[in-house]
Protein backbone atom coordinates (compact mmCIF):
# COMPACT_ATOMS: atom_id res chain seq x y z
CA UNK A 1 0.00 0.00 0.00
CA UNK A 2 2.52 2.77 0.92
CA UNK A 3 4.18 1.52 -2.23
CA UNK A 4 1.37 2.21 -4.82
CA UNK A 5 0.78 5.77 -2.45
CA UNK A 6 4.46 6.83 -2.77
CA UNK A 7 3.82 6.05 -6.89
CA UNK A 8 0.61 8.21 -6.89
CA UNK A 9 2.80 10.55 -5.41
CA UNK A 10 5.49 10.67 -8.04
CA UNK A 11 3.15 10.69 -10.91
CA UNK A 12 1.45 13.72 -9.28
CA UNK A 13 4.77 15.52 -8.46
CA UNK A 14 6.35 14.47 -12.21
CA UNK A 15 2.69 15.93 -14.12
CA UNK A 16 3.10 19.09 -11.81
CA UNK A 17 6.69 19.80 -12.91
CA UNK A 18 5.78 19.00 -16.66
CA UNK A 19 3.16 21.07 -16.27
CA UNK A 20 4.85 23.99 -14.38
CA UNK A 21 7.34 24.09 -16.80
CA UNK A 22 5.64 24.41 -19.82
CA UNK A 23 3.70 27.08 -18.39
CA UNK A 24 7.03 29.26 -17.63
CA UNK A 25 8.46 28.53 -21.44
CA UNK A 26 4.54 29.57 -22.83
CA UNK A 27 4.82 32.48 -20.03
CA UNK A 28 8.20 33.19 -21.63
CA UNK A 29 7.69 33.09 -25.26
CA UNK A 30 4.37 35.15 -25.10
CA UNK A 31 6.22 37.79 -22.97
CA UNK A 32 8.98 38.64 -24.88
CA UNK A 33 8.96 37.15 -28.09
CA UNK A 34 5.63 36.99 -29.27
CA UNK A 35 2.15 38.24 -28.63
CA UNK A 36 -1.38 37.57 -29.51
CA UNK A 37 -3.92 40.09 -30.49
CA UNK A 38 -7.52 40.64 -31.81
CA UNK A 39 -8.69 42.88 -34.62
CA UNK A 40 -11.77 44.59 -33.88
CA UNK A 41 -13.53 46.91 -36.14
CA UNK A 42 -12.99 47.05 -40.27
CA UNK A 43 -10.60 49.24 -40.61
CA UNK A 44 -8.08 47.00 -41.97
CA UNK A 45 -10.23 45.43 -44.44
CA UNK A 46 -9.55 43.27 -46.99
CA UNK A 47 -6.60 42.45 -45.14
CA UNK A 48 -7.92 41.62 -41.86
CA UNK A 49 -11.27 41.61 -40.81
CA UNK A 50 -13.20 41.82 -36.70
CA UNK A 51 -12.40 39.12 -35.21
CA UNK A 52 -9.14 38.02 -36.62
CA UNK A 53 -6.82 36.42 -34.55
CA UNK A 54 -3.11 37.80 -35.02
CA UNK A 55 0.50 36.79 -33.62
CA UNK A 56 2.71 39.47 -33.33
CA UNK A 57 6.31 40.17 -33.18
CA UNK A 58 8.13 42.39 -31.07
CA UNK A 59 10.01 45.34 -32.77
CA UNK A 60 13.49 43.71 -33.54
CA UNK A 61 15.17 46.46 -36.00
CA UNK A 62 13.54 49.50 -37.87
CA UNK A 63 9.62 49.62 -38.98
CA UNK A 64 8.97 50.43 -42.08
CA UNK A 65 6.30 51.22 -44.81
CA UNK A 66 4.19 48.65 -45.76
CA UNK A 67 4.33 47.33 -41.89
CA UNK A 68 1.09 46.03 -40.62
CA UNK A 69 1.52 47.21 -37.00
CA UNK A 70 -0.19 46.69 -32.89
CA UNK A 71 -0.12 50.25 -31.77
CA UNK A 72 -0.86 50.97 -28.16
CA UNK A 73 -0.63 54.59 -28.11
CA UNK A 74 -3.63 56.73 -25.88
CA UNK A 75 -6.00 57.95 -28.84
CA UNK A 76 -9.48 59.72 -28.36
CA UNK A 77 -10.97 56.51 -29.30
CA UNK A 78 -9.69 54.20 -26.39
CA UNK A 79 -8.72 51.32 -28.73
CA UNK A 80 -5.75 49.73 -29.64
CA UNK A 81 -5.21 50.10 -32.68
CA UNK A 82 -3.98 48.07 -36.06
CA UNK A 83 -3.01 49.55 -39.03
CA UNK A 84 -0.67 49.61 -42.11
CA UNK A 85 2.76 52.12 -41.58
CA UNK A 86 2.58 54.80 -44.36
CA UNK A 87 5.61 56.63 -43.72
CA UNK A 88 8.44 57.03 -41.04
CA UNK A 89 10.32 60.06 -39.68
CA UNK A 90 10.98 62.46 -42.41
CA UNK A 91 8.96 61.87 -45.31
CA UNK A 92 6.17 63.60 -46.24
CA UNK A 93 2.62 62.17 -46.93
CA UNK A 94 0.56 63.97 -49.51
CA UNK A 95 -2.89 62.63 -51.41
CA UNK A 96 -3.41 63.31 -55.24
CA UNK A 97 -6.92 63.24 -55.46
CA UNK A 98 -7.10 63.37 -59.29
CA UNK A 99 -5.17 59.71 -58.92
CA UNK A 100 -7.25 58.98 -55.73
CA UNK A 101 -3.31 57.60 -54.31
CA UNK A 102 -1.42 58.11 -51.40
CA UNK A 103 1.94 60.14 -51.99
CA UNK A 104 5.13 59.36 -50.11
CA UNK A 105 8.06 61.97 -50.62
CA UNK A 106 6.17 63.05 -53.55
CA UNK A 107 5.99 59.54 -54.95
CA UNK A 108 2.38 57.59 -55.45
CA UNK A 109 2.91 54.25 -53.64
CA UNK A 110 1.05 50.82 -54.71
CA UNK A 111 -1.39 49.68 -52.61
CA UNK A 112 -2.94 46.94 -53.77
CA UNK A 113 -4.22 45.86 -50.36
CA UNK A 114 -6.68 48.92 -49.80
CA UNK A 115 -10.95 47.96 -49.98
CA UNK A 116 -11.63 51.07 -51.86
CA UNK A 117 -10.52 54.19 -53.77
CA UNK A 118 -10.69 56.83 -50.44
CA UNK A 119 -13.12 59.42 -50.32
CA UNK A 120 -10.97 62.91 -50.08
CA UNK A 121 -12.01 64.85 -47.31
CA UNK A 122 -10.84 68.96 -46.86
CA UNK A 123 -8.53 67.57 -44.15
CA UNK A 124 -6.65 65.59 -46.49
CA UNK A 125 -5.52 68.67 -48.92
CA UNK A 126 -2.32 69.27 -46.41
CA UNK A 127 0.66 66.84 -46.64
CA UNK A 128 1.81 65.60 -43.60
CA UNK A 129 6.00 65.45 -42.38
CA UNK A 130 6.78 62.66 -39.88
CA UNK A 131 8.82 64.21 -36.92
CA UNK A 132 11.42 62.14 -35.56
CA UNK A 133 10.41 59.02 -33.98
CA UNK A 134 6.76 58.82 -35.46
CA UNK A 135 5.27 57.35 -37.53
CA UNK A 136 1.98 58.15 -39.95
CA UNK A 137 -0.48 55.13 -40.07
CA UNK A 138 -3.54 54.00 -42.35
CA UNK A 139 -6.10 51.45 -42.09
CA UNK A 140 -6.34 49.14 -45.48
CA UNK A 141 -10.77 50.38 -45.26
CA UNK A 142 -9.15 53.99 -46.19
CA UNK A 143 -12.87 55.56 -46.00
CA UNK A 144 -13.77 53.71 -42.01
CA UNK A 145 -10.67 53.68 -40.58
CA UNK A 146 -9.38 56.13 -37.52
CA UNK A 147 -5.92 56.87 -38.14
CA UNK A 148 -3.06 59.26 -38.53
CA UNK A 149 -5.32 61.50 -41.11
CA UNK A 150 -7.59 62.40 -37.85
CA UNK A 151 -6.49 64.56 -35.04
CA UNK A 152 -7.38 62.52 -32.37
CA UNK A 153 -4.82 59.82 -33.89
CA UNK A 154 -2.22 61.98 -35.32
CA UNK A 155 1.26 60.77 -35.44
CA UNK A 156 2.45 57.80 -33.81
CA UNK A 157 5.17 57.31 -31.52
CA UNK A 158 7.04 54.38 -32.08
CA UNK A 159 7.79 53.39 -28.61
CA UNK A 160 4.29 52.67 -28.56
CA UNK A 161 3.98 49.90 -31.48
CA UNK A 162 3.40 46.85 -29.57
CA UNK A 163 4.97 44.49 -32.41
CA UNK A 164 4.42 43.55 -36.11
CA UNK A 165 2.09 41.36 -37.16
CA UNK A 166 3.50 38.55 -38.68
CA UNK A 167 0.74 35.53 -38.78
CA UNK A 168 -3.03 35.40 -39.26
CA UNK A 169 -4.57 32.59 -37.35
CA UNK A 170 -6.19 30.66 -39.41
CA UNK A 171 -3.76 31.45 -42.24
CA UNK A 172 -1.66 28.63 -44.08
CA UNK A 173 1.12 30.78 -44.56
CA UNK A 174 2.95 33.71 -42.68
CA UNK A 175 1.54 37.49 -43.20
CA UNK A 176 2.59 39.47 -45.86
CA UNK A 177 3.00 42.92 -44.56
Amino acid sequence: MIMNKTKVLSSVYDFASVLLTALIAVSIIFTFFFKISVVVGESMENTLHNGDGLLITAINGEIKNGDVVVISQPNSYELVLIKRVIGTEGQTISFDKKEKCVLVDGVPIEEDYIKNDMIFFHSMSQSYTVPKGKLFVMGDNRNNSADSREPGIGFIDERYVVGKVFYKLGDTKLFNS
